[in-house]
């Protein structure tokens, strides 16, 4: 079975919103300065250990307005642009991206048929309220939270009030001399029994 893995960049005070400044929020951008070649090989590699893409609308939305334009992103970029993507969403009536698929209704029965379905694993990047829908319904089988060293004091959050009572278990950790921290989390369905 195909396991669904969330990555997703966070500030040390929990915030998921515009890491790299593209969306021009008030806490938006702030990544960057910590990227460096330990970053972009992991990424990288998470990339290519995957053979689809989960995403909701909004990030959809600016991924498939910025990989097709990119130049010079080498066979990264042919990836994104190339590997399967499902879009999560109730609004968008085309996935113009190349290998786009939309899901628009039965959402947590289409994504069971997914992971069921042979093949490498199901990457989600971004996407939070997407992120909040498999949480619920303990569709992920895995957080890779890519921690930056600071602080935003405010945005959007991954776990936001309201979120269910979930306990994750501690399976690897990376850490980057930019400052940043890979933790990587599996859910321990036993203890939330």
């Amino acid at each position: 079975m195909r396991k669904i893995i969330v990555s997703e960049y966070l500030t040390l005070d929990g915030v998921i919103e515009d890491p790299g400044g593209g969306d021009k929020s008030k806490y938006g951008g702030w990544s960057s300065q910590f990227w460096n070649e330990q970053a972009m090989k992991f990424k990288y590699d998470e990339l290519f250990t995957c053979d689809a893409l989960l995403l909701g609308r909004v990030t959809y939305d600016g991924f498939a307005k910025a990989w097709p334009a990119m130049k010079d992103t080498g066979d990264f970029g042919e990836r994104m642009n190339g590997i399967a993507k499902y879009v999560v969403s109730t609004t968008l009536k085309s996935a113009k991206w190349n290998n786009s698929t939309i899901i628009n209704d039965k959402v947590v029965e289409k994504i069971e048929a997914l992971k069921e379905q042979p093949g490498k694993d199901i990457l989600v990047e971004g996407s939070s309220e997407l992120v909040q829908t498999l949480m619920q319904d303990d569709l992920v089988d895995e957080f890779r939270l890519i921690i930056h060293p600071i602080v935003v004091g405010g945005g959007k959050r991954l776990f936001g009030e309201g979120s269910d009572l979930k306990v994750l278990k501690l399976s690897d950790t990376k850490p980057f001399s930019s400052g940043i921290v890979v933790l990587t989390y599996q859910l321990d369905i036993k203890k939330i029994k």
